[in-house]
């Protein structure tokens, strides 16, 4: 077994990096809280939508984000909402289902780093993580080619 390079001195402040490293923020518009429901008067024949297609997005946008099947993202939506004291209901997995056909989600994910905060306002929903600021600064990481001579 290799030596240790560093001995960790300050345990206290150790432990409380280790238990951040797994925090997530939420952070949810009181402008988004107004959109979630579907307002605008149906404009075609049958059963009037409930939700609203940022409702939709923001669902499909964390299951794919948090790899959940549409069961485990409700659950999540519905106690993240309670949790908040939030006054909402996430849409149903088979309503989100039907819906995810007609609604444009693309989704960034972070592919280094942990997922720092989750942002919902009523535009669209971000996903910010460690390695977005490398990204920003550096470009985008490219592969090498070798080649022999």
């Amino acid at each position: 077994m290799a030596k240790q390079k560093f001995r960790i001195t300050h345990w206290h402040t150790y432990n409380k990096a280790l238990i951040n490293r797994g925090s997530m923020t939420f952070w949810l518009d009181d402008e988004a809280i107004k959109m979630w429901y579907e307002t605008a008067p149906p404009s075609a024949r049958g059963r009037p939508q409930r939700y609203s297609d940022l409702a939709i997005t923001t669902v499909l946008v964390i299951k794919r984000v948090f790899r959940l099947t549409l069961r485990a993202a409700q659950g999540f939506i519905d106690s993240i909402f309670t949790l908040m004291g939030v006054p909402l209901r996430c849409p149903d997995y088979s309503c989100v289902s039907k819906r995810a056909k007609s609604v444009n989600v693309s989704v960034k994910t972070p592919t280094r780093g942990e997922i720092g905060h989750l942002v919902i306002d009523s535009t669209r929903l971000k996903v910010l993580g460690e390695g977005e600021w490398k990204v920003k600064k550096h470009g985008k990481e490219r592969r090498r080619i070798e080649t022999v001579i």
